[in-house]
């Protein structure tokens, strides 16, 4: 049954994320993954008599997920948040914090987790940052975060208990 406090989650695709740079070691896994499906439909084709392209066709999107997984930085989406490699329900965050340090080639986006919340074992929590109140953050670059988009995606499916702040040097303010 569905609650009429909550905004309607229509599905995956209805999510805000931002990913990290390419990184060598990711490319070359994806090249990798790609080429060990090709090999192995060529040989189930071989062997088995089997069209390989089922294979390859069938691999593609396990290949593109776990390629996506490992440079997504920060994303909310029906399930939950992730910061990093941080996967936290929604009923455990209260607001999103982002900054912009002066100076600074990246932009900060994390999470406040409501009073008692306890992180999952294993979260990796960076060192303090001077420009970033809330403990559980990412730095991701400029030109990947969008502060109104996110703002945007947030109304229309976040939970309505999130907010989203902003935190300058003079205070915080909440995003509009």
């Amino acid at each position: 049954m569905s609650n009429p406090n909550q905004p309607a989650r229509r599905g995956r695709w209805e999510r805000y994320k931002v990913t990290g740079p390419f990184s060598p070691q990711d490319l070359a896994g994806l090249w990798g993954a790609i080429a060990g499906v090709v090999l192995l439909a060529v040989l189930l084709g071989w062997a088995l008599d089997m069209k390989g392209g089922v294979v390859i066709v069938a691999a593609i999107p396990f290949i593109s997920s776990w390629f996506d997984s490992k440079r997504i930085l920060f994303q909310f989406d029906a399930a939950g948040v992730r910061v990093g490699n941080t996967i936290l329900p929604w009923n455990d965050v209260t607001q999103f914090v982002v900054a912009m340090p002066p100076n600074g080639e990246h932009s900060l986006i994390g999470a406040r987790l409501r009073q008692g919340a306890t992180l999952p074992v294993g979260a990796e929590v960076p060192p303090a940052h001077p420009a970033m109140p809330a403990s559980l953050y990412v730095a991701v670059q400029h030109q990947k975060f969008d502060l109104t988009k996110m703002v945007n995606k947030a109304r229309k499916y976040a939970p309505s208990h999130i907010q989203i702040v902003v935190a300058e040097p003079s205070g915080e303010r909440v995003a509009s």
